[in-house]
């Protein structure tokens, strides 16, 4: 027998109006509170308007200094693109070379050149990540429910998906 759960919290960092990380019971949540420097790992248990309760904890959103997750930037999907982009040019370049055209393989100066600089330049925009937010004026924890503009339905708990 399965029911539904109508009500389900979750919790949200905002960056103004804009979602930056959705949290739902259940999920993992590593902190670090601004009373010490320890970092804490727990999972969410259950939520409240300004409270997360975790694992063994009851943590209240203004003593939170920082959240830690793996964030992706614009800049990190530019750098992949560019790796790829690179890695891709030059294999078409030796296909065309060999294949096409049957020659030997050999390097082409300027394809090598231009692929070497894409990976180059795309290496540190993939690398380069930011692994936690700190919560101050712009970047604030916010607990909806359903009817808040800015809940989402979870795939779990979406009718659509039962039988």
């Amino acid at each position: 027998m399965a029911c539904q759960a109508n009500g389900q919290k979750q919790l949200l960092l905002l960056k103004g109006e804009k979602t930056i990380l959705r949290l739902h019971p259940g999920d993992d949540f590593v902190y670090r509170l601004k009373t010490d420097k320890k970092i804490r790992s727990s999972y969410v248990n259950n939520l409240n308007e300004t409270t997360v309760f975790t694992h063994r904890d009851t943590v209240p959103f203004h003593t939170i200094d920082r959240i830690y997750f793996r964030q992706t930037k614009f800049y990190n999907r530019i750098g992949g693109r560019l790796i790829g982009a690179g890695i891709v040019l030059f294999a078409f370049d030796q296909f065309n070379e060999t294949v096409v055209q049957g020659n030997k393989a050999s390097l082409d100066k300027g394809i090598t050149t231009v692929s070497v600089a894409m990976v180059l330049a795309g290496l540190p925009m993939v690398l380069i990540r930011k692994n936690s937010q700190r919560l101050n004026y712009k970047y604030r924890l916010v607990m909806v429910e359903r009817g808040s503009i800015f809940y989402r339905e979870s795939p779990q708990t979406s009718p659509y998906l039962q039988n």
